[in-house]
């Protein structure tokens, strides 16, 4: 079974107060609102990229372009966008019956592995929620959901046909990601898709 990141495993807390603060210490004020609006110009730059960040310098260099895509919807681009704390204002979280429902497959037997449009930073990101799962991201294989390629990655290591496997997540490219694997679809959340599983 494989089980995508973000949206099914974990969410984001609103970064906006944080990066915000951040703003402010560096001297740019800004309303939360404009934060909000910076922020989601940085993830419509980052989530078609995810995959470029495929090893540390790679993904210094991403979350660097990030950091500036930011900065410029901010409207503060005269700030480094190396010194910027980006990355250290988004706070992940598991959401609810994530990891309980991982113990549960587990416990019953169901290899497990995350398949994720993310780059490599998620294994870190899930280890430290206390999630300790094989992980496949879209910049190991070189390519975004709905190609089947980091699918075919996840298979290989759980030594499972596609036909035998299903994949749970929460968007359009996980469902034709699955497809176009030969692997099962289930949607989430992880909680209910578990127990339909286990049943």
């Amino acid at each position: 079974m494989t089980i995508d990141a973000f949206g099914t495993l974990v969410g984001l807390d609103d970064p906006a107060p944080a990066l915000r603060a951040a703003l402010a210490a560096l001297g740019v004020e800004r309303e939360l609102d404009a934060v909000r609006r910076a922020f989601e110009a940085e993830v419509a730059y980052y989530v078609p990229r995810s995959h470029e960040g495929r090893d540390e310098a790679t993904l210094a260099l991403l979350r660097r372009d990030c950091a500036a895509v930011f900065l410029e919807a901010a409207g503060a681009a005269e700030l480094d966008p190396d010194e910027f704390p980006f990355v250290d204002s988004l706070r992940f979280r598991l959401l609810p019956g994530a990891l309980a429902a991982s113990n549960s497959l587990l416990l019953a037997g169901v290899r497990v592995a995350v398949v994720s449009n993310w780059d490599v930073g998620l294994r870190g990101i899930l280890a430290g929620l206390g999630l300790e799962l094989p992980v496949f991201t879209s910049a190991a294989a070189g390519a975004p959901k709905p190609a089947p390629d980091v699918f075919g990655l996840a298979l290989a290591h759980l030594d499972v046909a596609p036909e035998r496997a299903v994949h749970v997540g929460d968007a359009d490219a996980d469902r034709e990601g699955a497809a176009a694997a030969g692997m099962r679809f289930e949607p989430a959340p992880l909680a209910d898709a578990a127990r339909r599983i286990l049943a």
